[in-house]
């Protein structure tokens, strides 16, 4: 397998224009997440780690009672990657779905994550 490539930071400008709750700092993807207490930052926690899994891509994860704080880098990398990118890209997805108008699903009437 070839050594993943960072990314420059004028890329990473470029691909958060689409994800503008995350920043890049000190060399990562970061975003925190606010939810509405214990029980949905779990299920936030549960859901990033099944993706995160699956990719065998991991991020540091920091777990509060209302946030979870997520970072991504490339360890191999040293930077920034694609791959990381890309599953900010899915735990925003993620995080943030909510049933789309005229769906069976009522939703949720909490808060929820934001």
């Amino acid at each position: 397998m070839t050594k993943p490539t960072p990314l420059s930071a004028a890329e990473i400008a470029d691909r958060l224009e689409t994800l503008p709750a995350w920043r890049f700092e000190g060399g990562a993807l970061l975003r925190e997440y606010q939810t509405d207490g214990w029980p949905t930052t779990l299920m936030l926690v549960n859901a990033i780690g099944f993706f995160a899994e699956a990719a065998d891509h991991h991020p540091d994860l920091a777990v509060s009672w209302g946030k979870v704080g997520v970072k991504l880098w490339t360890h191999s990398a040293g930077g920034v990657t694609a791959s990381d990118v890309e599953l900010a890209r899915l735990i925003e997805q993620t995080a943030l779905w909510r049933p789309p108008a005229g769906s069976a699903f009522r939703g949720t009437p909490k808060k929820f994550v934001s």
